[in-house]
């Protein structure tokens, strides 16, 4: 283990602040995050709206833009910050406004308007929620025209601290996750101990404050239901029977997973969009120590949600329309993931825990659809090769240089 990035017990003085030692390098490591510097470029010409999952950054990311220019700082949460900024309590001379969390209140968005609206011109804003902001605008006019939308990831393959070697950091991926703080602790135990909260807060907090649901306790079965499916089709009549809810229900709280950035949904690729949703989906989740215990499934997560993040970066940023499919036909024939960049396909990728062997789903499909790259992802590979206009890697290589 790299000595940097082992456990630290000691307090260190930065920025007139005291930080606890692995603080300080979670700091350190979200001023260096992928997406840091193009919104600083945005929130010269816009706001900038950022949403992710709880824990993955966008507090520290706010805190540590203003570290850069200066400014004030406001969080919903906080009962004082909550009332100063209802009051509009802050310098008209500050470069920098972070409003954090605002989501939660019910008329964010026609109050960040008028704040907008009649700011100085060298005013920036910068808004964060652990929900998906471009959903949760409730009442007022269009902000169409006066934003940028970015979503932060946690870590992963192509993203990963300097001076961790790549092998460490694959295997701390696939153990504890990719998100800051369990991964640069690298401590199974208090990973589980973090995760273990980190989910009960989304569930009785954020849940809570934006969506009518009574039955909490068996909305977390219905999640930990979704965690042993990850990577297979999710019927969700077979969940909905499991859990004693109705079909329409475990619709709607799917949904509800997705907008707090719990998992996210991958529908069958298919040039009719309506149908394509009426198949089932399957699920991954942000958080890939989140899974099951199984390292074919971690695996597959691990792909999925690098894939979902380089996406997400080609819209936020170049604003090219992105989705992540799987494959699969009647006869069973099935890709793990299928890109499509601008309504291109991409890329075809296919998932293994150890066979090496060329997948006939995926020789199938990759003569079939032509996609710019055919890939089979192998966990144990010690050596890439192509074969049959396929690229055979190992995950830590292929995702190896960064996108952005």
């Amino acid at each position: 283990m790299s000595p940097k990035f082992s456990r630290l017990f000691f307090l260190v003085f930065h920025n007139g602040r005291v930080y606890y030692g692995i603080q300080m390098i979670i700091a350190e490591v979200i001023m260096k995050r992928y997406c840091f510097p193009y919104i600083e470029k945005d929130l010269k010409n816009k706001m900038v709206f950022l949403g992710g999952p709880r824990q993955a950054g966008k507090t520290t990311l706010g805190k540590a833009l203003l570290a850069k220019t200066s400014g004030v700082y406001f969080n919903w949460d906080n009962d004082e910050d909550r009332r100063d900024l209802l009051g509009k309590q802050w310098r008209a001379d500050s470069p920098l406004v972070v409003f954090d969390e605002l989501h939660k209140y019910p008329l964010w968005k026609r109050w960040i308007k008028g704040c907008y609206d009649v700011k100085p011109d060298h005013q920036q804003y910068f808004v964060t929620g652990s929900a998906r902001l471009d959903l949760y605008k409730k009442g007022g006019d269009s902000l169409l025209g006066r934003y940028h939308y970015w979503r932060l990831h946690p870590l992963t393959i192509d993203e990963i601290p300097e001076h961790m070697p790549l092998q460490e950091a694959y295997e701390r991926l696939l153990s504890v996750g990719g998100f800051p703080e369990p991964f640069l602790s690298g401590d199974q135990r208090e990973a589980r101990r973090w995760r273990q909260e980190r989910f009960q807060r989304v569930l009785r907090e954020d849940v809570r404050d934006l969506e009518k649901i009574r039955e909490i306790q068996l909305l977390q079965l219905f999640v930990d239901s979704l965690r042993t499916r990850v990577g297979g089709l999710t019927t969700l009549a077979n969940i909905a029977a499991d859990v004693q809810i109705s079909p329409k229900t475990a619709k709607s709280w799917l949904t509800i997973a997705e907008n707090m950035y719990l998992c996210f949904a991958v529908y069958p690729y298919t040039t009719n969009l309506a149908r394509s949703i009426l198949k089932p989906p399957k699920v991954y989740f942000f958080d890939n120590a989140d899974t099951a215990e199984n390292s074919g499934m971690r695996l597959e997560n691990l792909v999925a949600t690098t894939l979902l993040k380089r996406l997400h970066f080609l819209e936020d940023y170049y604003g090219y329309r992105c989705a992540l499919h799987y494959v699969r036909d009647k006869d069973g024939r099935e890709v793990d993931f299928l890109t499509l960049v601008d309504g291109k396909i991409h890329e075809l990728i296919e998932v293994k825990s150890t066979d090496s062997t060329l997948s006939s789903s995926l020789k199938y499909y990759a003569e079939k659809l032509k996609p710019t790259h055919a890939v089979q992802l192998v966990g144990n590979l010690k050596r890439s090769f192509d074969k049959e206009n396929i690229h055979v890697a190992h995950p830590r290589d292929y995702f190896t240089p960064p996108l952005w």
